[in-house]
């Protein structure tokens, strides 16, 4: 079994600011992490090797700053590692992105399952996986939480918003998968020792035979014109106090509000 799982290295969360003259983010000084989506991705390719046995390859696109992200999940136990790295992939959008990614995993050759997180805390669009899988000609389904090989095909539990849908697929596939997966276990001393010895893979935009016009800003269908935070709606007031404290003053300020609102007392 081959595994190949798709990773993005994202600004952490709580580090982001916005230039309020340009609208865009400010990732200087920021501190980058892989995207946490990713990280059960990676888990669900590390379950499935230990089960069944295989090979797990990582693959990121964006600058050279991203093998940082490759090497951490070498530590976590993956095999191998592919950066996409070229000046002409920079501005990509989802579009642009899956190509690149797809030409990638074209030139890799023969796989079973690509893992990829549901979507990326820095977009939150959920487009790359199915994009992906459109642009390989192969089955695809998301939200996955659950997943088993059965005679030659993935059995897989699907997480709906009133239950779950049980998924037989064929192979090869793409799984883009939620949280309940899991999370993988902290590196081991040997895994850091591994991921400091491996060499990753650099591939540019003519190793992967990547038209131009399909790469980066030219290969992009959208483009952000320009990122803002929403301006505060209405008043925040920070409850204190215990659990029973807090839980009776909420109740106070609720009864509070529905007697203004039907002119009865508050009581």
């Amino acid at each position: 079994m081959k595994y190949i799982v798709c990773l993005k290295q994202v600004p952490e969360t709580e580090g982001v600011k916005i230039n309020p003259e340009t609208g865009t983010l400010m990732r200087e000084g920021v501190k980058s992490i892989i995207n946490p989506y990713d990280l059960y991705a990676l888990e669900a390719a590390l379950e499935m090797r230990k089960r069944y046995g295989g090979k797990i390859i990582v693959l990121s696109m964006g600058p050279p700053q991203v093998e940082d992200a490759l090497r951490e999940a070498i530590s976590y136990g993956a095999d191998e590692a592919i950066l996409l790295c070229d000046r002409a992939f920079a501005g990509a959008d989802t579009l642009a992105t899956s190509y690149t990614l797809a030409q990638a995993i074209k030139k890799i050759g023969n796989f079973d399952v690509i893992f990829c997180g549901k979507q990326a805390i820095d977009g939150e669009t959920a487009q790359v996986g199915p994009e992906l899988a459109q642009k390989l000609d192969i089955p695809y389904t998301t939200y996955i939480r659950k997943i088993e090989l059965k005679d030659n095909t993935i059995l897989v539990e699907r997480v709906l918003d009133d239950g779950y849908q049980l998924v037989q697929i064929g192979l090869p596939l793409l799984l883009t998968v939620i949280k309940e997966i899991g999370e993988p276990p902290l590196p081991s001393i040997r895994g850091k020792i591994k991921a400091k010895k491996t060499k990753i893979i650099v591939w540019t935009a003519q190793d992967i035979e990547a038209d131009p016009e399909k790469i980066g800003l030219r290969g992009s269908a959208t483009q952000v014109v320009k990122i803002f935070s929403p301006p505060p709606r209405g008043k925040k007031e920070i409850l204190t106090g215990s659990l029973e404290q807090q839980a009776k003053k909420l109740k106070e300020k609720l009864n509070a509000i529905i007697g203004r609102k039907d002119g009865t007392s508050s009581e």
